[in-house]
């Protein structure tokens, strides 16, 4: 049972609205956000109107606004965003939805305005207006809002689309667009073009579910890229033409990179499965996992092979791993897989060839090595310290500090230094490279 001081809604009741009240006065002081939010509450207390009223005129104070909106100050904008787009959406929407879809469109016209004065790199203030976009459909049909007019709103969005805020607004508006509002918009974007009318000729096709209106759209350039390919080739599939899609994809081979070729195979594995070319989809599986070390594919690749051949065969993929030439990838495959004793021998046979730099794959197999692999797990921890302290990481000094700390712990546990130096001759050697790096030894002191 919880505390009767635990910070709940149920608990918070029992104070009273006088006490509450007086603690939200309190706790707003000075904070802009919440001060926004209450005076909102209010007037929404009072009606959809006043609500409205207190939305518009803070979308206009947005609107307005030119400060540039750094890291630190992005949270509060995010909030005062959540604010008004969720008082559109709740309480406008459910009394007037007419007056909702107008202000959620003045809304969604802040955008180009928000991202242009503003530091985004979370992706967090132009998710406000991508989710936004979701409620455009269902406002304009509870408002019986012409596809006409619908239209009209449309357009000036997509050509106020500055930072792709609204890449998604044909398939978010097309139910309520119906067969006609999408042929108004493929005679406007036919007709007068510009640089999103490729992209919305080719949604309207998706909407309506026309295929070769869709394939219309790509020119050969296009689809040998891989991931074009790849799109094209599922919205064939789909279509239930496997064939055509399997001809899309092989027509994108020259391309084909180590960062999209997973992509690109999936969809083919699916296109081949549907064509009941089983054998081939598996030597694509086995391919995707020689050339990326993707273990879902292997893992799917040994599932389906026969009664007492996938030992086999996870032994010569494992071969592979051990001898593929980029070492990070096979040391991530082998802790994840998991083979340790196999990862361990790797750590060790190539000692000192770890790049220090890569924390994301060094920091999780050193925690899964130290148990039972403390050398390996130590080879992996220095090869961090050292590069922190050559390269003059400061910000990295309290991590090589703690995997130093870490060394030492683990330096009980080796009985067999294969060679490698021992823990306090490495410390001296440090000391002796890198005795003035300072804040980093009072850091392992402390």
């Amino acid at each position: 049972m919880a505390s009767k001081r635990t910070l709940n809604a149920g608990n918070l009741e029992t104070l009273g609205a006088p006490a509450l009240a007086a603690l939200l006065i309190e706790v707003s002081s000075g904070k802009a956000v919440i001060q926004r939010r209450l005076r909102l509450a209010l007037a929404a207390a009072e009606g959809a109107e006043g609500a409205a009223q207190e939305v518009r005129k803070r979308l206009a104070a947005i609107a307005r606004a030119t400060t540039f909106v750094d890291a630190r100050k992005r949270k509060a904008l995010l909030a005062d965003l959540e604010a008004q787009h969720q008082a559109i959406s709740g309480a406008i929407a459910a009394a007037d939805p007419g007056q909702a879809f107008q202000l959620l469109v003045r809304f969604l016209d802040l955008a180009d305005g928000v991202l242009e004065r503003s530091s985004d790199s979370t992706g967090a203030l132009i998710g406000v207006f991508e989710r936004a976009l979701a409620d455009l459909a269902p406002l304009a049909m509870a408002a019986a809002l012409s596809p006409e007019a619908l239209v009209e709103q449309v357009i000036e969005l997509i050509a106020a689309n500055g930072y792709g805020q609204f890449d998604g607004l044909i398939p978010a508006v097309a139910p309520a667009l119906g067969e006609l509002g999408l042929a108004l918009l493929q005679r406007f974007y036919s007709e007068h073009g510009g640089p999103d009318a490729t992209l919305v000729l080719r949604q309207i096709a998706e909407a309506r579910g026309d295929i070769d209106a869709y394939l219309a759209q790509f020119n050969p350039r296009q689809l040998s890229q891989p991931l074009i390919a790849a799109d094209v080739a599922q919205h064939l599939l789909q279509a239930g033409r496997a064939e055509q899609a399997l001809a899309v994809l092989d027509g994108a081979t020259a391309n084909l990179t180590d960062w999209l070729v997973l992509d690109w195979g999936d969809v083919r594995i699916a296109v081949l499965e549907a064509l009941a070319r089983r054998d081939d989809a598996q030597q694509q599986r086995w391919d995707l996992f020689c050339r990326c070390l993707s273990i879902p594919h292997l893992r799917v690749y040994l599932q389906r092979l026969d009664d007492f051949t996938d030992v086999e065969a996870e032994e010569k993929a494992l071969q592979i791993v051990v001898h593929h030439p980029q070492r990070l990838l096979a040391l991530a495959f082998l802790v994840l897989w998991p083979a340790l004793g196999r990862a361990a021998r790797l750590v060790i046979d190539h000692r000192d060839q770890w790049d220090g730099d890569a924390f994301e794959v060094l920091v999780p197999a050193a925690e899964r090595l130290s148990p039972s692999h403390p050398l390996a797990a130590t080879i992996l921890l220095r090869a961090m310290v050292v590069f922190a302290l050559a390269t003059g990481r400061s910000k990295r000094y309290r991590h090589a500090a703690a995997h130093l700390q870490s060394c030492e712990r683990l330096a009980a546990d080796i009985d067999d230094w294969q060679g490698l130096e021992s823990h306090s001759s490495f410390v001296g050697q440090l000391r002796e490279t890198h005795g003035r790096s300072w804040s980093f030894w009072q850091l392992v002191e402390r």
